[in-house]
């Protein structure tokens, strides 16, 4: 049985899910920039992955309107976007319709569903590695599976994303979850951002490897201040990402280098915020979130006397 999906905010990471969902039959529709919903218009998606390289049709929408009917929406916006993209949306979902948070961060569920009170807004945890290659041409460079928050649409999502070739696991502590890839974003994202490298190059680096244990330290201090339980490894994954993703760019490095806002208040940020909140130090993430600041500013270095 297909499903009527949209992708509210069609970047690198929406477009992956959504192509793979509109290459198992799924009716997809994107939402995105017209650059991008002009070339899938045109020639359909472009998914270039290890194992294939084709174009997927799909619909595509400039509006929120395109989201109209959806059961299921891929909510992949940036997290600084989440109230306002919410508010765009609200007036064309059908109640009862199922949202996944697929967004960097842990509060962004939290906040939707306080725009979106007719729907069921349920947090996702995303392990992928993908880029935009171009307007309507996606790349992806490893991973791809889900955690999600239960919920009474979840295990029916799971199945059809499941069978769509996107592992997807439905989880109590999807909260949890949600820290543990955010100790990963708060390791990565600030390095690879400000030295421009990819994963693979960060960790062998001299001094790299402490530096991103003791950042997640820092954040795995926060969350037991803060009552999280935070499932896994979490220093096992640190070590191993370089190996699972060894070319990719983190996300706030992309942005970057895009020159477009990045999500770091929503990543070292928020492990900031809640570490003052809580009285506990998080002095790496504090610099580390500063130094992005400083980037994303993009004013001209002073020049020296």
């Amino acid at each position: 049985m297909t499903t009527p999906i949209a992708i509210m905010g069609a970047g690198a990471v929406g477009c992956y899910f959504g192509a793979m969902l509109a290459r198992a039959g799924h009716a997809v529709t994107l939402v995105g920039r017209p650059s991008h919903v002009d070339a899938v218009r045109r020639q359909g998606l472009r998914l270039q992955t290890a194992a294939f390289d084709e174009h997927i049709a799909m619909n595509a929408s400039t509006d929120a309107s395109g989201v109209a009917g959806a059961q299921l929406v891929l909510f992949c916006v940036k997290s600084t976007d989440t109230e306002a993209a919410g508010a765009q949306m609200r007036e064309h979902l059908p109640p009862g319709a199922l949202v996944l948070s697929l967004q960097n961060g842990v509060d962004n569920a939290a906040r939707l569903q306080a725009v979106l009170p007719r729907q069921t807004v349920v947090p996702a945890v995303v392990y992928v590695a993908t880029e935009m290659a171009g307007p309507g041409h996606v790349r992806h460079h490893g991973r791809g599976e889900l955690v999600i928050g239960p919920s009474a649409g979840s295990e029916a999502a799971a199945q059809s994303l499941a069978a769509a070739g996107v592992p997807t696991q439905v989880s109590d502590n999807a909260i949890g979850a949600l820290w543990a890839k955010l100790v990963l974003n708060c390791a990565y994202n600030a390095v690879s951002a400000i030295t421009r490298r990819p994963y693979g190059e960060l960790y062998p680096a001299p001094g790299i490897e402490q530096t991103l244990h003791a950042v997640a330290d820092e954040c795995l201090a926060v969350a037991h201040a803060d009552g999280i339980a935070v499932p896994g490894d979490v220093h096992a994954a640190v070590e191993g990402i370089h190996r699972t993703m060894p070319a990719q760019f983190s996300s706030t490095a992309q942005d970057l280098m895009r020159g477009k806002p990045t999500e770091i208040d929503h990543i070292n940020g928020y492990v900031l915020r809640r570490g003052d909140a809580l009285g506990v130090p998080v002095p790496l993430n504090r610099l580390l979130h500063g130094l992005v600041k400083l980037l994303e500013d993009g004013r001209a270095p002073s020049q020296p006397a």
